[in-house]
């Protein structure tokens, strides 16, 4: 889908529920494509990535009658969610558990708790063609929704990165989702034509062009047709706690506040000799970090060099890591990157996201995109015939962020 045909979704959507956009802005948010490291966000690792051109569309107008009024075309059967500024559900409670509109709702909480009066009624009439589950759909949204909001109410932050914790903030203190903030850095900074790079130390953003040595090649998400829980439902939610546990434990004698602080052979060895036989599983989230992070430079130098087959190849060993010793990948998943494995010319591919189900994703010379799109044609639905109606390939380019289209609705 393009910019014309979602505006005139936009527009078809407006009309068919009485919301009144004509005149307003669109802003589009896109889904983000994470080269490394995943899950290592609230492990504190570095992070690397790209804006991908899977998008959400929002279009939205100030109104007279004092409440926030939205549609999803994502979501029509919850109807047009209606409500008054500063007066949402409470979090985290059953009421919101199964309806895209908490994520509106948890905007609107969050925002006023920091300390950001809105009091502007708004239309907003929204649609996005990003994959379930693998590629930030709820990042994106969420980021979308608050831009928009502090914008129909003539409010402006002027630093990205709090912009970055409040979205954090609505699916952590809102919704429950034990997420780290990789998705939405990974957005919010994208620009078109370069990865971003996040430092925790200082909390800085580099950006890294890609290598004008690199061989064409395409970004692809692998959908698999299924449906991912939320993080709060979900295996991410047990892996962080062991994560986090874990930290704890080893911070009085080696001095950590996360796993990232783990380094050194020397400590990493002495770490694994202590609690292998006691904690296993720990033991293997610990490894899995351990490793990530000395691939991380491979990777960043690999792509700053244009040398696109070793950042696949970091990318794969990455993808093995999360399947044999994260844990975190799915049987749906896995069929999707042992036929993308198999194709000539897909220089690495794995599980994406939080895990268990979604989309894997695949680094592929251009060449071989149809070889890969064909692969996935006849094996996928072979393995799996109850998504056999359900499954798709996205082939992405690298885009902005956030783009506030010209000309509006």
């Amino acid at each position: 889908m393009g910019d014309a045909d979602a505006i005139a979704k936009l527009r078809r959507l407006a009309s068919e529920s009485d919301l009144d956009i004509a005149g307003g802005t669109i802003r589009r948010s896109s889904s983000r494509f994470c080269l490394g490291v995943e899950h290592g966000d609230y492990n504190g690792t570095e992070l690397f990535g790209v804006g991908t051109d899977r998008f959400i569309w929002l279009g939205f107008k100030p109104n007279d009658t004092g409440r926030v009024r939205l549609l999803s075309g994502n979501f029509p059967g919850d109807g047009v969610i209606s409500f008054e500024p500063g007066n949402v559900p409470t979090p985290k409670t059953p009421e919101i558990a199964d309806t895209w509109g908490r994520f509106p709702y948890g905007v609107d909480h969050v925002l006023h708790r920091d300390g950001f009066a809105l009091s502007s009624g708004i239309d907003i009439v929204l649609h996005g063609n990003i994959p379930g589950g693998g590629m930030s759909r709820s990042a994106s949204l969420t980021l979308n929704l608050i831009l928009s909001l502090l914008d129909a109410n003539g409010l402006e932050i002027d630093d990205p990165l709090h912009v970055v914790d409040l979205a954090q903030a609505v699916e952590n203190d809102y919704n429950g989702s034990p997420c780290g903030h990789l998705d939405q850095i990974m957005i919010l900074y994208a620009k078109e034509g370069m990865g971003t790079q996040y430092k925790p130390g200082d909390r800085s953003i580099d950006y890294a062009p890609l290598g004008k040595k690199a061989v064409v090649f395409r970004i692809v998400g692998l959908d698999t047709g299924t449906l991912r829980p939320g993080l709060e439902k979900s295996t991410y939610r047990v892996r962080r706690a062991e994560c986090d546990e874990f930290a704890a434990m080893l911070g009085p004698k080696f001095g950590v506040s996360c796993l990232a602080n783990v380094r050194s052979r020397e400590v990493y060895d002495q770490i694994l000799d202590a609690y292998a036989g006691t904690h296993p599983n720990h033991c293997d989230r610990l490894t899995y970090i351990f490793h990530a992070q000395e691939r991380f430079s491979t990777m960043l130098e690999a792509w700053k060099g244009g040398d696109i087959e070793s950042v696949g190849q970091v990318f794969r060993e990455d993808g093995i890591g999360l399947r044999d010793l994260y844990k975190i990948s799915g049987p749906e998943l896995e069929t999707m990157c042992d036929i993308a494995r198999a194709v000539p010319g897909v220089l690495g591919e794995r599980m994406l996201g939080g895990g268990d189900k979604g989309a894997a994703g695949a680094l592929v010379r251009a060449e071989s995109v149809e070889t890969l799109q064909t692969a996935v044609r006849t094996g996928y639905p072979r393995s799996h015939p109850a998504f056999a109606d359900d499954y798709a390939v996205h082939v992405c380019k690298v885009v902005d962020g956030i783009t506030t289209l010209a000309g509006g609705l």
